[in-house]
């Protein structure tokens, strides 16, 4: 059995003929392996060209290393008999912090020689397989000192065709444990202090009640009064197996100060040696070896969570080299050192954008922040400061004073800020920018999308502070087929049932006008999420962003009294609503006159007088006939325009006459509660009772049931019989992956305002629209709403939560067929 580690390169060494090609087809996937041969033919259009081998070679290094640097296992199938043709290979894996595997296949070469003659494109001599051999065993001796981490040698035909090859996960590689977790800071000899955060924590001795499990970010040494009592607790915990532990600098120091090797005794060293000299024998040698063993990273949790005792940028994670552990070790230093003569570090924190949450310590603070889903957990224990924890994946920060200061520091802690939390920054959403989400991956916003949204942002939006969530583009089913029809529910039931969604809920669409609404109970509850501290207690803003009148405070406030009941439903002294403003004409009053009225008016000032005109001509025998038919059907066409969209006017007097239907809640204090089931949703609202809020009717469909489905059907042809716009059909419960999270079927006469009054004349053209870039675009938009929204309840910064919020804005400049 061959082990390799799962990321890693492996390079197969042997003459022509050993079986290289064979034993990688047998044992690797085809992506996996880069061949020679294979890298000369696309230089050459000949694999046996040996004049393009340099060319080849450069090929097969960058595709190498591009794949090495997406994450991929990858082997090299090339004969590598020479060191120099290896070296360049471990230091390409080098370069991308992997390790790096040989196998070497040693055949007789007979049985090469005998290999290559039996093959039509092998027209070289045996002279060639005996160089290579010569090569091979020049190499033998000294391979296993090449930088591999491990040399796999099979000899003969036999052992070759009898290996199988293994895989191996990185030590780093915790990703199948899932928590919770209770992340420790920096602890620095301070015994005391830990046993009274444990038990804040709920620990009963080694175990906690809940099965939580603790993880040690490092430096449990040096400094304080007890590092042999923190070294006993921790290594007690660690092989209960309730406890990890990543290796801090001062492990590292303390261990080569054990061995006898030659360090500087300070920063606390020295009290850790007197206190280890009081110990017995067998538990220094215990602490050290245990020590001694610590890794420099661990992920977990799927890869969501990320431990190491300095940090770590997203490219190393679950990466091994000595570069990756000296950043996990001791930062990204510049190799420079300050006043206090202590190393200058570059702030790597500000700079990453990995989706991983990145928890560390190292660099003391007196307070934890939260900077790029990343925050330090060194809060100066053992100078006087606290000793922290935080809560996964709850994100609870858990704190115990300091009993006192037991070591003065070197220079005084940092604020652990930064930047100021509530500022935001142009260098955030300029550019070509690459935003993170849980929901939807990495999601690119071109620098001239951004641009576009910045011109808008910065002349029409609300307070940004208010700006917290902006509501995705919804797409509209397939085109339906039926006659008469361009949408219709059976398209939007079909393909969520593709998507192995079995119950959905049908919505009514109000006509009206999106709005988002971010209401917060007091002036303090305003200040202390939102950083607003001018009295005023929320915001309703439209979905691009900008205020809806003038002035919104008043509808602000008769909206914040109407959802009163939320605060104690909820448990939360803020909410974010998912809203329509009605009627559509309280906002879109200027564009009903201007765009629609408009072509009403003239459409029924002219038309009845072009019919009585035709009517007239035919009447003296004229052939108008088909022209007279098609103004009739235009007359009445118009008439029907004139009657869709002035269902969706009366008159309003300021706010009398105005309405709110909210339908969705999007977050509280804590919770994204956008992820929770639409059942849930509709029920809570359904229970505020106030004039100014108007119910969402709604009707649940199971897609297994015809009889569900067509009730459903039923229910939309009468919404949209009596005038309705249609409805909008979701996922009962969040659906993840590249599933729709709503599809609207707008209803036959309401399409009318949308595409023209004689729009029903020309289906088998507008069934022809294209939806692809529509539908990428809701999914897009609505992944990162969610991470706004997610970001938002956990806490984050305001600048953190407007990423997400900007790129939704900046997404909805692109080109799309506004229609749709």
């Amino acid at each position: 059995m061959i082990s390799v580690p799962e990321l890693s390169l492996v390079v197969l060494v042997g003459v022509s003929g050993s079986g290289k090609s064979t034993f990688a087809r047998r044992h690797f996937k085809p992506t996996q392996v880069i061949s020679s041969d294979f890298c000369r033919g696309l230089v050459a259009d000949d694999e046996n060209d040996q004049a393009a081998t340099p060319a080849a070679f450069d090929l097969l290094h960058h595709i190498v290393g591009v794949r090495l640097a997406r994450g991929l296992l990858t082997v090299v199938d090339a004969t590598n008999v020479q060191q120099s043709a290896r070296e360049s290979l471990v230091a390409l894996a080098r370069r991308h912090h992997v390790l790096t595997d040989a196998i070497v296949l040693d055949v007789p070469e007979q049985v090469a020689i005998a290999r290559n003659a039996a093959r039509p494109d092998r027209d070289f001599g045996p002279g060639v397989v005996i160089r290579q051999r010569k090569d091979l065993r020049r190499s033998m001796g000294r391979i296993s000192r090449e930088g591999f981490r491990k040399v796999h040698v099979l000899r003969g035909a036999e052992e070759i065709d009898a290996a199988a090859v293994g895989y191996e996960k990185a030590w780093s590689d915790l990703t199948h444990l899932t928590g919770p977790f209770d992340v420790i800071g920096d602890v620095h000899g301070c015994r005391a202090e830990l046993e009274a955060l444990l038990a804040r924590l709920g620990w009963q001795g080694v175990r906690h009640p809940e099965g939580r499990t603790a993880v040690f970010v490092g430096d449990l040494v040096d400094r304080g009064p007890d590092t042999p009592g923190v070294l006993r607790l921790v290594m007690d915990m660690v092989e209960a197996g309730t406890a990890l532990c990543v290796a801090g600098n001062h492990e590292q120091k303390l261990v080569r100060a054990l061995d006898g090797r030659k360090v500087r005794i300070a920063h606390g060293l020295r009290e850790s040696l007197d206190q280890l000299a009081a110990q017995p024998p067998e538990f220094v040698a215990r602490a050290k070896a245990f020590m001694d063993g610590l890794l420099s990273h661990y992920r977990l949790d799927g890869g969501r969570l990320v431990v190491a005792h300095a940090g770590l940028k997203e490219s190393y994670h679950g990466r091994a080299s000595k570069r990756v552990r000296a950043f996990a070790l001791y930062g990204d230093t510049t190799g420079e050192t300050d006043e206090y003569g202590l190393p200058v570090r570059l702030p790597w924190a500000e700079e990453y954008r990995g989706r991983a949450m990145v928890v560390y310590g190292h660099t003391p603070t007196t307070r934890p922040e939260w900077v790029n889903n990343t925050i330090c957990l060194d809060t100066g224990c053992v100078f006087g400061g606290h000793l922290t924890a935080l809560r996964y994946p709850e994100r609870e920060l858990v704190q115990v004073q300091a009993e006192k200061m037991w070591y003065e520091p070197v220079k005084p802690l940092g604020t652990g800020l930064a930047r100021d939390p509530g500022t935001l920054d142009l260098g955030d959403v300029i550019g070509t920018r690459h935003v993170e989400t849980r929901h939807g991956g990495r999601i690119r916003i071109d620098e001239s999308n951004a641009a576009a949204a910045l011109e808008v942002m910065s002349r029409f939006a609300v307070d940004p502070r208010w700006l917290v969530y902006l509501p995705p583009t919804m797409a509209p089913p397939e085109t339906s087929r039926l006659d008469g029809y361009l949408e219709h529910p059976h398209e939007a039931f079909e393909e969520l049932a593709a998507a192995g969604v079995r119950e959905v809920v049908c919505e009514e669409k109000h006509m009206g006008s999106r709005m988002v609404a971010v209401l917060a109970r007091t002036p303090e509850a305003a200040a202390a999420r939102f950083g607003v501290r001018d009295g005023t207690c929320g915001a309703v803003y439209t979905r691009t962003g900008r205020p809806f009148f003038a002035d919104t405070g008043p509808l602000t406030e008769r909206l914040r009294a109407a959802c009163a009941p939320l605060w104690d439903e909820l448990g939360s002294d803020w909410v974010v609503l998912d809203c329509e403003l009605l009627p559509w004409s309280a906002k879109a009053g200027e564009l009903i006159r201007r765009q629609y009225a408009s072509v009403g008016a003239a459409a029924r000032a002219a038309l009845p007088e072009a019919v009585a005109a035709l009517e007239a001509a035919a009447g003296r025998g004229l052939d108008v006939g088909e022209l007279l038919a098609r103004t009739r059907r235009r007359s009445s066409n118009a008439a029907l325009f004139r009657e869709a969209y002035a269902r969706y006017c009366w008159p309003v007097d300021g706010l009398e006459g105005v309405r709110v239907a909210p339908f969705q809640i999007l977050a509280c204090e804590g919770r994204a509660t956008a992820l929770e089931p639409h059942a849930w949703h509709l029920a809570t609202l359904g229970r505020l009772d106030a004039p100014l809020i108007a119910p969402t009717r709604h009707v649940f469909a199971d897609l297994d049931s015809p009889a569900s489905r067509a009730a459903a059907t039923e229910w939309w042809e009468s919404l949209t019989a009596a005038g309705g716009e249609g409805m909008v059909v979701k996922p009962a419960v969040h659906a993840p992956g590249r599933v729709q999270p709503g599809i609207k079927v707008r209803g036959r006469e309401y399409l009318r305002i949308i595409y023209g009054p004689d729009y029903t004349e020309s289906l088998d053209v507008l069934r022809r629209r294209f939806l692809g870039k529509k539908r990428s675009l809701a999914l897009r938009e609505h992944a990162l709403g969610l991470e706004a929204l997610s970001r938002l309840a956990d806490g984050e910064a305001a600048w953190r939560v407007h990423e997400p919020v900007f790129a939704v804005l900046a997404l909805e400049s692109e080109p799309v067929d506004p229609r749709l």
